[in-house]
Parts: C-alpha cells; sequence; structure tokens
C-alpha cells in the first residue's frame, strides 16, 4: 500500500519505521532535520530488543507525494491546520484519513449516536471549520494511540515501552466496516497492534484519563508519570483528578471503571515523561485544547462541581502561557 505518515514526530515515526520495514511505500509529511534525516538514511525505531528501518519518501510539500491508499495523521491536535492546508495532493477517491492524536477530536460530534449527549463547543479544535472543509466525513477514520515513543535524535525513534503498541481504529459511526478490517490487519501485519473495537469514543476517554490526570502532574512538576502517582500527597491529588475525570466521562455517556482503575494503576505507573512535558521542555506549542479544555467544557455543560481538575487546568494552562507555549487570550 502507499501509506502517508502526516507528521513526523516521535509517533510518527514509529508506524513509519514499522510500515516501510513490512514492505509498503511509505512517504512522510515532515520538516527540519527529521526530514533531511529521511532524505538520507532509512528511518529506525528501535522497540526493547527489536529493530525496525525502512526508507520512506519525505516531503514538506505533500504535491511531490501524490495520492495515497492511507493516510495517518500524527500532528498534534494545535497543528492540525497544516494537514487542512496541505491534505489535497494525497486524496484519491476512497483515501481514508485516520486521526492518531491525544484528547478529543476535531470530528468527535460527526456520526456521533443520538443516545448519547450533545458535546459543547468544539469550535476551538477546528478553528474555522478548515478540517471539515478539507476532509470529508466518510474519509475520517477516528484513532486512539497507546504507544510510548521518544524522538532520541533525528529519525530515530525509541519505543519506550514495547508493551504498549497499538493504534486502535473505528469509523465515527462505529460501524465495522469493510476497510476498517482491511487496514487493521495491515497494522497488525506490521506489527502494530490493532483489534477491533465497537466503540472508539470509548477508548478515546479512557485514554483521555491518562493525558487529564497524570500527564498534566507531569507537566506541572517536571518528573515522570510514575514519580506523582507514587508520591504521598501528589499521588492523593491525582486520586481526585482521576474521580472528577471519570466523572466527566460518565456523564458524557462512557462508564470507563472496568478499564481505568486509577488506585490500582498507580504502583504500575510508567516511567515515562508524557509528550505535553515532551513539549514544554522542548519550546513547541501545547494541545491543551484537546487534552484539558475541551473535556473541562464538556464537565461544565454536564454541570459537574471538578475542583480538582480546575485548579490543574488553571496551572497547566498558566505554565504554557509563561513559556509562551499556549495563546495568552485563554
Amino acid at each position: 500500500m502507499k501509506i502517508c505518515i502526516f507528521g513526523m514526530g516521535a509517533v510518527g515515526g514509529h508506524y513509519a519505521a514499522k510500515l516501510a520495514a513490512a514492505g509498503h511505500e511509505v512517504s512522510v509529511v515532515a520538516r527540519g532535520a527529521n526530514l533531511e534525516k529521511v532524505r538520507r538514511d532509512p528511518i529506525t525505531l528501535r522497540s526493547g530488543d527489536a529493530e525496525f528501518s525502512g526508507r520512506v519518501n519525505g516531503s514538506d510539500n505533500t504535491a511531490d507525494l501524490g495520492p495515497q491508499d492511507f493516510v495517518i495523521s500524527t500532528l498534534k491536535a494545535n497543528s492540525l491546520a497544516a494537514l487542512a492546508d496541505g491534505i489535497g495532493p494525497l486524496l484519491g477517491p476512497d483515501t481514508p484519513v485516520a486521526f492518531a492524536q491525544n484528547g478529543i477530536p476535531w470530528w468527535y460530534d460527526i456520526g456521533l449516536p443520538s443516545d448519547l449527549p450533545k458535546p459543547p463547543d468544539l469550535d476551538r479544535l477546528d478553528p474555522g471549520g478548515a478540517l471539515r472543509k478539507a476532509v470529508a466525513p466518510e474519509r475520517i477514520l477516528g484513532a486512539v494511540i497507546n504507544s510510548p515513543n521518544e524522538m532520541v535524535e533525528p529519525g530515530v525513534v525509541v519505543h519506550t515501552n514495547p508493551k504498549r503498541n497499538a493504534l486502535l481504529l473505528g469509523e465515527v459511526d462505529n460501524s465495522q466496516s469493510d476497510r476498517l478490517t482491511h487496514l487493521r490487519g495491515v497494522l497488525e501485519d506490521a506489527n502494530i497492534g490493532s483489534p477491533a473495537v465497537p466503540d472508539l469514543r470509548f477508548h478515546l476517554w479512557s485514554k483521555l484519563m491518562l493525558n487529564m490526570t497524570g500527564s498534566m502532574l507531569s507537566l506541572l512538576t517536571g518528573h515522570q508519570v510514575s514519580v506523582v502517582r507514587k508520591h504521598e500527597s501528589i499521588g492523593a491529588v491525582f486520586l481526585n483528578m482521576a474521580r472528577e475525570a471519570m466523572s466527566i466521562a460518565a456523564a458524557s455517556g462512557f462508564d470507563i471503571s472496568s478499564t481505568y482503575d486509577p488506585v490500582a494503576f498507580i504502583p504500575n505507573a510508567p516511567d515515562h515523561t508524557p509528550s505535553v512535558r515532551q513539549d514544554y521542555d522542548l519550546g513547541r506549542p501545547m494541545e491543551l485544547d484537546s487534552m484539558l479544555l475541551v473535556p473541562m467544557g464538556f464537565a461544565r455543560a454536564a454541570g459537574l462541581e471538578t475542583p480538582s481538575m480546575d485548579l490543574v487546568t488553571a496551572l497547566a494552562v498558566l505554565q504554557a502561557q509563561d513559556k509562551g507555549l499556549y495563546p495568552p487570550s485563554t
């Protein structure tokens, strides 16, 4: 297959390396040092004792790459304007586009089952509706990332926990389509776990619990997730945050208690620096809207009291704004 990875950070590099190593014709939309590297050398992924490597076509101009059979966007939510501007040349008549990102996605309300609560205003996730204009609803696939990675140098990615190795895919209306089955098989054959899931939004909310709680505490403290969750006092704050975050999910129609137990999770917290803290340390714009501000909008719409999450949200926004990594008007 001709597969394009739109955005070659750590996660995009992971998928590009594995799909190229599996024999697919992989293109990456990249820039800077990453682009220079993949133009010269194969992209490389180190995952435990295994290494995956392959040549990819790289460009910062999608017109150079042409129509694809499948596009996987691994851009952060706050960088998706670049996809809206550039995706046109990548789209053939039936090209699906999977949005692999953290937090509430811009397409959340598209195909939403009628028995679920209407979401709050999502405009901040797609200013001016640029994504809705660029990507037709029938092309959209949702995706949930379960794969911690770090880019240790241009074109070289380390998969920091090989036991977590999945990219969940789903149609926005929860249908189990033939293309979904096929693409899950493509990922599985490339050693990227992609089991069938009946409702992708359930897994979006389950993953969001990690983003909203431990990841934000890591952002605020500068420590890895394992440290903040196991710390006696901060761990208690984490539990309060987790209970409030779970109540937001429940009010949105998703009881995730069967898959997320914050008490049991504390002793098994990973030695990992989450992407939101990596972005802060590297001085990159931060995706607080999808992972924090919009989910808190769901809480306000449901009339929930969330004092711990309110405080952490205010502190995270202030910290990001002080470094110029989040718009000061919010």
